[in-house]
């Protein structure tokens, strides 16, 4: 069976690739950005590398002419919601035009391709300020140009499955974390300040801003066997949570990962930081994909902010130490 996935190159592309290896009979295919050689988590592996820019109509064309995909996860995505906000526009076009190429190419092939499109919690916004768990019933309440990019790919995904019946999941990913996820999202903030600390390469001190959010923490090792589940048992047309249905406070993760210090380190707020979240509290209901799939998150969060952390030290040199859950 022959797999495309676009974004490969990324933090969950990396993370899908390493599962899907561990199955037979796939035959693995990346659409980069980078050329092959530059794609650390691909590269030296068993995938094919297709270097194309999914803006590109034609591109995308002769990609699927030449894998001829069974499967395709469409992971491409610019995923920076701060960035969403200085530059609207490049957020809004690379991840909608990629999309609709994508399946223009796909539609156009005549292969009856399963492809799954990810899609955001964010889209869900507050969701009205419930503090129930969000199901896939609840409205839409984008609050970024990002969330807005999602709620249309997600839209668009529906869209060729009612216009043209294309084999099209959506799924709806809440936070997830883990490995090798770069700066910009808190625990890897976090866990990249402590363990440069450790290595005495800044002082031990951590400037913090509203730690009261509360957010719904998957390992990405666990999102990326949903998403395998999905495009294989999902349900064309259908959108599913991906999430684990429980919430975690900012202040919480924080000080799990202090826990797992080796040195002392002072935590300050900063009244710069200090802005009210305009999402209090956002977690997820995953019962129609634990319905259809019978998936379950596997990995601990004190395990996963652990191997957050152990990954930051082994980039840094700081020694790893054999710590106990």
């Amino acid at each position: 069976m022959r797999v495309l996935i676009t974004g490969a190159g990324g933090f969950v592309g990396g993370h899908l690739v390493d599962h899907l290896l561990t199955l037979p009979g796939l035959a693995l295919h990346a659409a980069v950005l980078n050329p092959p050689g530059h794609n650390p988590r691909l590269d030296g592996r068993p995938v094919v590398q297709h270097q194309v820019d999914l803006r590109d109509a034609r591109a995308v064309r002769a990609l699927i002419d030449t894998v001829q995909p069974d499967r395709v996860f469409h992971l491409a995505a610019v995923a920076d919601v701060a960035q969403s906000f200085r530059d609207p526009w490049g957020t809004l076009e690379n991840n909608i035009v990629a999309q609709v190429n994508l399946q223009e190419a796909l539609l156009h092939s005549g292969a009856d391709t399963r492809v799954l499109i990810v899609s955001s919690g964010e889209i869900y916004g507050a969701a009205g300020g419930t503090p129930e768990p969000i199901d896939e019933s609840y409205p839409f309440e984008p609050a970024s140009p990002y969330s807005v990019s999602k709620v249309t790919q997600d839209m668009l995904g529906l869209q060729y499955y009612i216009a043209h019946r294309m084999p099209i999941i959506r799924a709806r990913p809440f936070n997830h974390i883990g490995p090798s996820q770069k700066g910009g999202f808190v625990a890897a903030d976090f866990a990249s300040q402590i363990a440069a600390a450790e290595a005495g390469q800044r002082e031990p001190v951590m400037d913090v801003g509203n730690l009261a959010a509360e957010r719904d923490f998957t390992d990405v090792r666990d999102v990326v066997r949903a998403y395998h589940l999905l495009l294989e048992h999902g349900t064309p047309g259908e959108a599913y949570n991906v999430c684990s249905g429980v919430g975690h406070s900012i202040q919480e993760l924080l000080d799990i990962l202090l826990s797992y210090s080796t040195i002392p380190i002072e935590v300050r707020q900063d009244p710069a930081r200090m802005r009210p979240s305009d999402v209090p509290r956002r977690v997820g209901d995953a019962s129609k994909l634990r319905a259809c799939t019978g998936w379950e998150p596997t990995i601990p969060f004190e395990r996963t902010l652990l191997d957050i952390l152990n990954d930051w030290r082994q980039a840094l040199g700081v020694p790893i130490r054999p710590d106990r859950i």
